[in-house]
């Protein structure tokens, strides 16, 4: 029986501003935002921050049903293409995007913070894993697979006797002039049935799952997650705007 990797919990992570300038913008779109629209916006502004036109912005938005493929997507991972397909132009593979899901999408400029992708990747999981822990869920991260995971001693274990585990949390980013873009979702209460269509990021292994808050018996909602998700942010990034 093989054991289960040793969880590593980030909680001192931090990619404060170096040099003086604005807060980071903090915006909440309401209804649902098309893949389109969120592309165009986030591309636009990126290019004026990377110009120095424009603040750092976290947007937080939920999409439509939708599936995007990133640069690393494999076609048979996608199974069942029950909602539109979108070439997301980020990192990762495929993964769902829906109601109940919220996506924070991270334009910030590393040149005044730290110009290393690895560390802003760290930064961002630290940022889910501490807005996980003030709904009292232990939110890990693991070396082989992206995302944050959370442990499911209820569920059944692989064939290897490893721990069942659920990704509640995912990432894909890009960058241009050290500018980023694309970010992060967190599964607050979407309908997970919608995540069978695809293999989610490219795992297929029966005990690695999906889950969400509601899932997870925490019918919090939306405000709620997005109040955590700021004060997290505020721990790692810095302050925010609007």
């Amino acid at each position: 029986m093989s054991e289960t990797p040793a969880p590593t919990r980030i909680s001192t992570v931090s990619l404060m501003p170096t040099s003086p300038g604005n807060p980071v913008e903090w915006r909440i779109a309401p209804g649902l935002v098309s893949y389109e629209e969120a592309l165009k916006t986030m591309e636009e502004r990126a290019e004026a921050i990377a110009r120095g036109e424009a603040q750092e912005l976290v947007w937080l938005i939920e999409h439509p049903p939708l599936y995007t493929a990133g640069t690393s997507a494999q076609p048979e991972d996608l199974i069942q293409p029950r909602f539109p397909v979108h070439e997301a132009g980020r990192g990762g593979q495929y993964t769902y995007h829906g109601p109940g899901q919220r996506i924070a999408y991270v334009m910030l400029d590393l040149r005044r913070r730290k110009q290393d992708v690895r560390a802003f990747v760290c930064a961002l999981e630290a940022w889910l894993i501490e807005t996980l822990d003030a709904f009292n869920v232990r939110g890990e991260r693991r070396d082989d697979r992206v995302g944050v995971w959370v442990a499911r001693p209820d569920k059944p274990r692989g064939l290897d006797g490893s721990m069942a585990e659920d990704k509640i949390a995912a990432l894909g980013i890009r960058l241009r002039r050290w500018v980023t873009f694309h970010g992060v979702s967190l599964n607050v209460e979407p309908d997970l049935s919608h995540f069978s269509g695809i293999v989610p990021c490219g795992i297929a292994q029966a005990h690695y799952g999906v889950t969400s808050l509601v899932d997870l018996g925490l019918p919090v909602t939306m405000p709620e997650v997005d109040s955590a998700l700021r004060r997290a942010f505020e721990g790692v990034f810095g302050e925010t705007a609007g």
